[in-house]
């Protein structure tokens, strides 16, 4: 099974950003991000429990950087060339222009997206 990127579905573009997001990968979402520097998730979180991501990441980043802040206070930066996991109860703020792949479960990743996108109606982004 395989799909070229330009094939997933957008969906949510905004100025210098595209998300491209596709379900029925044996129970995971691939997604395709590309997000500008400076854009933070944490707002977008607001109402999930902790005000985080409670879904886990699996991906790699094709170029950039984003800054990962965990629940517990520790932070990452995966960047360019790393292949990532990224564990539940997190937000990210981009560091650089970014490009990246990730794979998450449905289940979770369809709650947080759902609020998400509640979130940015709210917010008028």
């Amino acid at each position: 099974m395989r799909i070229n990127k330009n094939d997933i579905e957008v969906k949510v573009e905004r100025p210098g950003a595209k998300l491209r997001n596709m379900m029925g990968y044996g129970g995971m979402i691939i997604a395709y991000n590309e997000l500008p520097k400076g854009f933070d998730f944490t707002p977008l979180l607001h109402g999930l429990e902790n005000n985080s991501c409670h879904c886990p990441h699996w991906g790699y980043i094709i170029e950039g950087a984003i800054r990962l802040i965990n629940d517990d206070g520790s932070e990452e930066i995966s960047q360019t060339g790393d292949i990532f996991y990224w564990p539940a109860g997190h937000t990210a703020i981009v560091e650089e222009d970014i490009k990246f792949i990730e794979f998450s479960p449905e289940k979770e990743l369809n709650e947080v997206l759902e609020n998400v996108g509640k979130r940015m109606s709210e917010l008028g982004v």
